[in-house]
């Protein structure tokens, strides 16, 4: 098409039409979007211009400052954002705002139609400039090209069927664009709002956008900045700013890198997981920010989901602005970035382990959760997480890595070992510890409900089976003998005697009542009827399955134990007393308390009175 003076009526094209009517009548709550659409298209062509100075120094104005400017006028519902960039010829204007290319109407009425959020989707298609017909009665857009001799035109529409192109009078360069507002966007005609908008969506832009003469986009993208020019101060103060959290954060990483995707990238690691009295930051996700404009509030698809307590912002040239869960599984560039922040990230724990104990003791306690979740659910993480878990054991004052517990291993144990619990106290009585203690085996305490999680992908650490105490299959060396005499075990037939009543009270609560060959301090143990990671499952299954009973367990019984010599004596000369059960029943109760299966402790307190009145009666 060539330029011409005259005004000319054109029509849109079906499918902006009906972009355009949707856009026009739209209800949605977040209309404020437009704006950030028009500052982002001014940017943009101010940095066209930019780059066409570097090569071509005959352009109109080549001395006025790139900015942006917004003007308004309350009375008469009118605003106005206007740019100093490369501006646009009459053809241009036909191309860039009375067509789209590619079918990008059609494909963006198709991501609506699949549920996507306007804000998500909307620049990624050509249409952005479109959203301002959410507020607008009617648009002007009046702009002069950079090059000398291009002519000023008007491009005026009221988002129906068609637009006008009419020549204007517009000396410098640059666009202009004047929305009149409907009568329900009166908000953005007001110097507030205006300013509100720009501080959540452009605050980053790099050029000045100014509102009544003053800059109102002041803050330096710390993100864009190389850290080696940046201090902790500026880090913690940014990250202040971010969250409104009191505390500096335990760690910050800052990615500055172009290959193999651009990213440019701040996250940080709050110190505690609950958020202060004070904290924004309450949904999951990092701020995502395209060329320093923000695209998306709290993007989640960024870090892996174990990471999801990581704040802070991420900004790249390389990824569409569609960032829907379907377009993370597909899009090459969104996975380089997820694979580059979490790496980064990963490895700066580990550096603040084997550095900073304290710190991340601290990090673990609050966190510790996550990391687990990771292992359980991203397997192939896990070369970077495994290293990031701590435990508590039956050796150790503090927390432990895996590697700490295989160096200090003696040589006749083969494998790590490992007891599930609900409590560090409850385990530390287990009865299961007594052949460990005596032979020397430092055993992992687990009492995080995810733990059993873990463990279904946990299986091994440097060719280490990992183990449960209470495996059946559990084999053990002898444990070495002590100075003191070996307690007198039963016989065999006063023996098998106290096995038949304890399967006679017991009956079908457990599988089968059997002599250990493990026990030394403790009477009895429960030890699992099989082994393997559905048997690790059971306490996570108790947290969400109403009505979930564990299955039956073995009962083993000490036959050196003292209790149970006494229980044979009473057998024997009064096998009617009321005692033996009620002491066989306690035994069992403890057990389940010890292994946090118990479901109701309160009814062992009838029981335990009548054991005490036994124990006190004279004669």
């Amino acid at each position: 098409m060539t330029e011409t003076s005259k005004t000319e009526s054109l029509q849109f094209k079906a499918e902006v039409r009906q972009l355009l009517n949707i856009l026009a009548h739209s209800l949605y709550t977040e209309r404020e979007i437009f704006l950030r659409e028009l500052l982002s298209n001014a940017s943009d062509a101010l940095h066209r211009l930019q780059f066409e100075m570097l090569t071509n120094p005959e352009v109109l104005d080549p001395e006025v400052e790139l900015a942006i400017t917004l003007d308004f006028d309350a009375e008469a519902r009118t605003l106005t954002v206007a740019d100093t960039g490369i501006g646009m010829t009459r053809e241009e204007l036909i191309e860039n705002l009375g067509t789209i290319a590619h079918s990008g109407a059609m494909a963006f009425l198709q991501q609506l139609e699949a549920g996507q959020r306007p804000s998500d989707i909307i620049g990624q298609f050509g249409v952005g400039f479109y959203a301002v017909f959410m507020v607008a009665d009617e648009v002007r857009v009046t702009s002069r090209s950079h090059r000398p001799e291009a002519e000023a035109w008007t491009w005026i529409s009221s988002g129906e069927n068609s637009y006008v192109l009419e020549p204007a009078l517009k000396p410098d360069r640059g666009t202009v664009i004047e929305v009149r507002l409907k009568e329900d966007a009166a908000e953005f005609a007001s110097s507030w709002r205006l300013e509100q908008i720009v501080r959540k969506h452009s605050n980053y832009v790099a050029f000045p956008i100014k509102l009544q003469g003053r800059r109102i986009n002041e803050q330096i993208a710390l993100w864009r900045q190389t850290p080696s020019t940046l201090t902790d101060t500026e880090y913690a103060d940014f990250y202040r700013q971010l969250t409104l959290d009191p505390d500096p954060p335990l760690l910050h990483e800052h990615l500055v890198t172009d290959a193999p995707v651009n990213v440019r990238s701040i996250l940080f690691v709050p110190r505690r997981r609950e958020a202060g009295p004070f904290r924004l930051h309450t949904e999951p996700g990092l701020k995502l920010y395209s060329r320093k404009i923000l695209i998306q509030e709290t993007n989640k698809d960024l870090l892996p989901d174990y990471l999801r307590f990581v704040v802070g912002v991420v900004d790249s040239e390389d990824l569409p602005l569609n960032i829907s869960r379907e377009t993370v599984q597909n899009d090459r560039a969104m996975r380089q970035i997820q694979r580059a922040l979490s790496k980064r990230l990963l490895k700066k724990l580990q550096d603040l382990a084997e550095t900073h104990a304290e710190d991340y003791a601290q990090f673990w306690r609050e966190f510790g959760p996550f990391i687990k979740e990771g292992i359980a659910t991203s397997p192939s993480d896990q070369d970077e997480l495994v290293p990031l878990l701590r435990f508590t054991s039956s050796k150790a004052e503090g927390l432990i890595a895996l590697a700490d517990y295989v160096e200090r291993m003696p040589e006749s144990q083969s494998a790590i070992y490992y007891i599930l619990g609900d409590t560090i106290a409850a385990v530390g009585s287990s009865p299961h510890l007594d052949t460990f203690r005596a032979l020397g085996f430092e055993v992992l305490y687990l009492v995080d409900p995810l733990d059993g999680f873990m463990l279904q992908t946990l299986r091994e650490f440097k060719g280490r089976p990992l183990q449960n105490v209470d495996d059946p299959a559990l084999e053990l060396p002898p444990a070495p003998e002590t100075a003191e005499e070996a307690p007198t075990s039963l016989p065999q037939p006063d023996f098998e005697r106290v096995l038949e009543r304890f399967k006679t009270v017991l009956g079908e609560r457990v599988t089968e009542v059997r002599e250990s060959k493990v026990l030394r301090d403790n009477p009895c143990r429960l030890v699992s009827a099989e082994s393997g990671p559905e048997r690790d499952l059971q306490r996570v299954r108790r947290l969400f399955e109403e009505n979930f009973t564990a299955p039956p367990k073995i009962l083993e019984l000490n036959r050196s134990h003292p209790l149970l010599s006494n229980l044979a004596g009473l057998l024997e000369s009064t096998p009617e007393a009321p005692v033996i059960d009620a002491t066989i029943e306690q035994l069992f109760a403890n057990l389940l308390l010890l292994e946090g299966l118990h479901p109701n402790p309160a009814e062992m307190i009838p029981r335990i009175q009548q054991l005490l009145e036994a124990a006190t009666r004279k004669g």
